[in-house]
């Protein structure tokens, strides 16, 4: 008996919750789950994802515009409410059993409509501890909460979706191998001035503030002033979002790096480019579970992160990584170049990194999981499904 398993993608901006559920998607058990995915544009970005990676979807019924990672304003709030019953209708005539929301926007649109279907809601949370949504929203309306780390998941109380929450780290490709001196030497051409001898040093992920690019501009500043002799460069990926490559920019000018700053933009595949990379800095605050830190230790790329968030959770300082204090330029300079004065010690943190990564963030196993979540949710259903079908049999045989 098969759980159809709603996906909806609200935006078009492709970020990690995209490549985890994509990966969960393409490793459900076809026998247990039918995965059903809509978006809302479907000549967009993540549609061009979806499609890149075979997943068939379909159009999702219209809705609003909504912000990356801005409040929704009230006219639109309303505007989401008069759309529930038409997303509700739409998930009935679908036979939906579950509807997996993979990030805010998306659980702003449907997870109203969720409850009006009788459809089980799946809060699946990538975002910080704190967020007005877990903390208000969730203990009403969500059957189920994942969180990507303990560090991420809702603090118990008496008004708290705690015990409905499971903590289950996002899933990687465990079997990726990269050519880190092909990668290197297409780093080396996009970046003006640059030669065999130069240190790259990664910042990779959306530029915005939880992420602390501004830092990682310090940081290298910090490593130049400490180490004049080594060109290190600070390579950064990812989109900007509200100006921050124009801040970035400024800061690098001020601090006199602005020729060792360069804004490479969203690049896939982005495990292929962190292998072209000497290091990996996250001075990430509060990161719930970063993708791209799991990303370099499965390609062999050593990583130094500030001791916060699901860091913790993924390092295992001096031994699968260096973990510093948040907020400190300085121990971020310092860490990196005790990486690069000491390479043997550098290619062992990620020899174990790498081994570690392999054993704890396998796409099956993150499948597993999920889907066990999935039977709980929908045990209720099949016993009752199970003993209506008993009855109709007894009935059967009585009249026979």
């Amino acid at each position: 008996m098969q759980g159809r398993i709603c996906f909806p993608f609200v935006g078009d901006l492709v970020g990690g919750s995209h490549i985890s559920s994509a990966a969960l998607i393409r490793h459900l058990d076809g026998n247990r789950y039918e995965p059903m995915v809509v978006v809302q544009h479907v000549d967009g970005a993540i549609a061009d994802f979806l499609s890149a990676e075979h997943i068939h979807f379909d159009r999702a019924p219209a809705t609003a515009e909504l912000g990356h990672g801005r409040p929704v304003p009230a006219m639109t709030g309303l505007r989401l409410l008069a759309a529930a019953p038409r997303l509700a209708d739409f998930l009935r005539r679908q036979c939906i059993d579950i509807v997996h929301c993979n990030d805010g926007r998306t659980l702003a649109t449907w997870a109203v409509a969720a409850k009006l279907a009788g459809a089980k809601l799946l809060w699946h949370h990538r975002g910080s501890p704190r967020a007005a949504g877990l903390r208000l929203l969730a203990p009403a309306v969500a059957d189920k909460v994942i969180a990507v780390s303990h560090f991420a998941a809702p603090s118990p109380g008496w008004y708290s979706a705690a015990s409905r929450t499971h903590v289950i780290h996002s899933p990687f490709d465990t079997d990726t191998v990269h050519d880190r001196a092909g990668a290197r030497a297409a780093l080396l051409k996009i970046m003006p001035g640059s030669s065999t001898a130069t240190r790259i040093v990664a910042f990779s992920g959306a530029m915005i503030e939880r992420k602390r690019p501004l830092l990682f501009v310090e940081a290298i500043a910090a490593a130049r002033r400490l180490s004049p002799d080594i060109d290190i460069r600070g390579a950064i990926f990812g989109e900007s979002l509200n100006g921050m490559a124009d801040r970035v920019g400024e800061v690098a000018a001020r601090l006199g790096v602005q020729d060792s700053i360069h804004i490479l933009g969203y690049r896939t595949p982005g495990p292929w480019w962190l292998a072209g990379c000497d290091l990996l800095m996250i001075p990430a605050v509060d990161e719930p579970f970063g993708r791209t830190l799991i990303e370099a230790m499965l390609v062999g790329t050593p990583v130094v992160a500030t001791a916060s968030g699901g860091n913790i959770e993924a390092l295992r300082d001096g031994a699968t990584g260096l973990l510093v204090a948040p907020e400190r330029p300085l121990a971020l300079a310092e860490a990196c170049l005790s990486l690069f004065a000491d390479e043997a010690r550098s290619a062992n943190l990620a020899a174990a990194a790498r081994a570690d990564a392999r054993y704890r963030f396998g796409e099956r196993k993150h499948a597993d999981a999920v889907m066990a979540v999935y039977d709980s949710m929908l045990a209720f259903r099949r016993r009752s499904r199970t003993s209506v079908l008993r009855s109709h049999s007894a009935k059967a045989v009585g009249q026979d």
